[in-house]
């Protein structure tokens, strides 16, 4: 990727003014949904380099909705709907229109999308616009190709009119255009005469065989570059002219209010501007963080704590065992459980439970928020567009394409950016509002903030009953699941519960892949204060867990080794089989084992994709282990970017694994005890293992990578010390009894 000195941390406000008035030569394209391309005139911007945020500037005529923008200096711009947040959109998107415009991967650069679903929603979702569900390369793969591809016939035809040669004579390859009888251009040079042309409303896609970039590894990131050198831009570097800092401090409990505040102390406090009662807290609005800070940790606040919760985790698993013991809302049934059970040889029973989790993002919630003439301007690490556009508009009390946002790079989310509360955003609209002055005002929370004001991963409880038959093979299942709701009285209720059944909750249990001929699940949805949310493959994260312990158990009663016994069990499913034989055969699955080291296994489906992986683990005295070696098998459909794939399978398991190991948010009294990441720590790199990952080959339509390897890692380590130690762990985080 090209790269210039004129990439900068800082926005200069000419930087933003003239955002507004470049105008380029644009054309429409219905090849897709919601498919347009545009061929940029002149050379590219230097503030549209190296970073996400830079909205394609409108045109003169035609409304800016180009995924693909081609500059005089030859540089390629893709423009990426979805947030690139780490796992590679900037890279794999760009990839597409790349592959099928056959140009040169060091001129490509991805720039962000604004918000607008009406150009540039999620496919997947409708006439929405977001990242999320592990969707954005699925969702994109045939638009962003046909993108590149209405590019390349432009570019083909404006140099067949300039050569007088039949346009089928034309080659193009790595960026150059050219022709047997000696004719030669770069994309540059013709993207003029290019963007005259008239748009083709049908275009031909490369046959795979033809692929040179998609599947290959070496594909350095388009995002490498800023982020190395420290020019990327994230919120926490965006500086405006007048800006202020945004500190909120919180109720200590969930469902306190404010009562009364003590603040003379604080407003005393040189640089503090104005301190308000907001919705969510208290806003302390200073010149700059440290000054905000200062003012934060001496302001006084008295609580209301009428309605607030006084429950803790410990009262809460056992409200949850109580609702356990009866019937919840039926998610799946096959059969008659209630037979098979009472005729099963044996029936094994066990409960399971994962706590609350925190996404701790390395970047703790952020955003800035300054007006415009024709309304409202967002800085932001932005996940969820539509939602938040919508949220935003309604406390402004303006219309949603007044609220522009300008998406940057995110520094993680794991899912907590796309909050369906737009909870931080709304935060920020309050303190601008409670600033009472035309200023931009940037919202910064502290770690502190992002561990006890949040929004979780839910506390979910899991009892299941299985029967096998003299031979081992299950006959009945029957699994209870109690948690909280992440859809409830959100905007996605009416798609994602149904008869009661929040589909994000049961997602890895209702499609339990494994033969079983009578089969139930039922859902108890309890009502807390707790704000919870998606985390890092939703339902996944508790449903693996479960599943996968319970398989093992069932494998180990009927005395068969567990690999074998999935294998039995999953003859209708050619990807999970594909898979975990994968994963066996390159962990060595029944090589011997040194005294106080085994192996545990666990496969596992989410968001189209199957992962299997095989976890090595070294049991010390004293209950001490550690995790040595994890193999992981993918299938994940055609692999656009292998290097991506391998960095989201290690990554993922290792998200995952730091919360098998040590995650947990633990409440007393209505209040999260963790803080920071003293008492609320995740994985060092002196703890993860060695990993290996295997791609399954595949011609079928990618699927997500961003997710599917995180829920596998939990029940894979916990199947593995069992097999050390024949201790059945069936809680998170997983310890070992001395």
């Amino acid at each position: 990727m090209k790269t210039t000195n004129h990439q900068m941390a800082t926005i200069a406000p000419d930087t933003i003014e003239n955002a507004g008035r470049r105008t380029f030569l644009e054309a429409g394209i219905a090849a897709g949904a919601g498919l347009l391309l545009g061929l940029r005139i002149g050379p590219v911007p230097a503030a549209d380099t190296g970073h996400a945020g830079t909205a394609p500037a409108a045109a003169a005529t035609f409304a800016p909705n180009a995924f693909v923008r081609i500059g005089t200096d030859d540089t390629v711009t893709v423009i990426v709907k979805h947030l690139e947040m780490g796992q590679g959109t900037f890279t794999g998107l760009p990839t597409l229109v790349a592959e099928e415009l056959d140009a040169a991967w060091d001129q490509i650069r991805a720039e962000g999308a604004p918000a607008d679903a009406t150009r540039y929603n999620n496919l997947l979702w409708g006439s929405a616009q977001g990242t999320g569900g592990s969707t954005a390369l699925a969702n994109s793969y045939d638009q962003l190709r046909k993108a590149g591809a209405a590019a390349r016939q432009m570019l083909v035809a404006a140099a067949a009119q300039r050569w007088q040669v039949p346009a089928a004579e034309v080659q193009v390859k790595d960026g150059v255009i050219s022709h047997h009888a000696g004719h030669s251009a770069r994309f540059g040079e013709l993207a003029e005469a290019a963007a005259r042309l008239t748009v083709p409303t049908e275009v031909r896609l490369k046959d795979p065989a033809q692929f040179k970039l998609i599947g290959q590894p070496g594909l350095h990131r388009t995002d490498g570059p800023s982020k190395t050198d420290g020019s990327a831009l994230f919120t926490q570097d965006v500086r405006l002219p007048g800006l202020l800092t945004a500190l909120v401090v919180h109720p200590p409990r969930f469902g306190a209010r404010v009562k009364r505040i003590h603040d003379t102390e604080a407003r005393a406090i040189p640089g503090v501007e104005r301190i308000a009662e907001i919705p969510s807290g208290v806003a302390i609005i200073a010149r700059d963080f440290w000054t905000a800070r200062r003012a934060q940790d001496t302001l006084r606040v008295d609580w209301d704590e009428t309605d607030a919760m006084t429950e803790g985790t410990a009262e809460i698993l056992a409200r949850y065992r109580e609702l356990a013991k009866s019937p919840g809302a039926i998610a799946r049934q096959d059969g008659d459980v209630d037979a098979a059970l009472a005729g099963a040889a044996q029936v094994i029973e066990a409960e399971y439970s994962v706590p609350y989790l925190a996404h701790a993002a390395m970047e703790p919630m952020n955003c800035v928020i300054e007006p415009t003439d024709h309304g409202i301007r967002v800085w932001n690490g932005e996940q969820f567009q539509t939602g938040d556009q919508a949220a935003l508009a309604k406390v402004f009390e303006l219309a949603p394409e007044q609220i522009e946002i300008r998406m940057l790079f995110a520094g993680g989310s794991f899912g907590r950016r796309a909050n369906p509360a737009s909870d931080y955003l709304i935060e920020a609209a309050h303190c601008y509002l409670a600033l009472r002055a035309r200023l931009p005002v940037k919202l910064q929370w502290t770690r502190e903030d992002d561990m006890r004001a949040g929004w979780y991963r839910p506390l979910y409880l899991h009892r299941i009953r299985a029967g096998i038959d003299s031979k081992g093979r299950p006959v009945a299942w029957d699994q209870r699941i109690v948690g909280q709701s992440i859809i409830a009285g959100s905007a996605f209720e009416p798609m994602l519960i149904t008869d009661g059944v929040d589909q994000t909750s049961v997602e890895g249990a209702a499609n339990l892949p494994y033969a079983v001929p009578h089969f139930r699940l039922d859902l108890h949805s309890p009502q807390l204060p707790v704000p919870v949310q998606w985390w890092r493959s939703v339902g996944s994260t508790h449903t693996a867990f479960a599943g996968e312990c319970m398989i093992d158990e069932l494998a180990v009663a009927a005395g068969q080794d567990p690999v074998a016994y999935r294998l039995r069990l999953l003859k209708n499913h050619p990807r999970h089989l594909g898979v975990l034989k994968l994963a066996a055969e390159k962990a060595g699955w029944g090589q011997s084992l040194p005294k106080g080291r085994g192996r545990g296994v666990a496969v596992h489906e989410s968001f189209g994709t199957t992962v299997a992986q095989v976890a090595e683990v070294t049991v010390r005295k004293g209950g001490q282990f550690r995790v040595d070696r994890v193999v992981i098998a993918v299938d994940c459909g055609l692999a656009v970017n292998p290097d991506v794939i391998r960095a989201q399978m290690e990554g993922g398991m290792g998200f995952g694994l730091s919360a098998a190991l040590l995650g947990e948010i633990r409440i007393e009294q209505g209040s999260v005890i963790q803080s920071n990441f003293h008492d609320y720590q995740i994985l060092r790199i002196d703890r993860m293992p060695e990993v290996e990952v295997h791609i399954v080959p595949s011609a079928q339509p990618p699927t997500g990578v961003g997710e599917p390897a995180t829920p596998v890692i939990a029940p894979a380590v916990a199947n593995a010390l069992f097999a050390v130690t024949g201790q059945r762990l069936r809680s998170l985080p997983l310890r070992l009894s001395p």
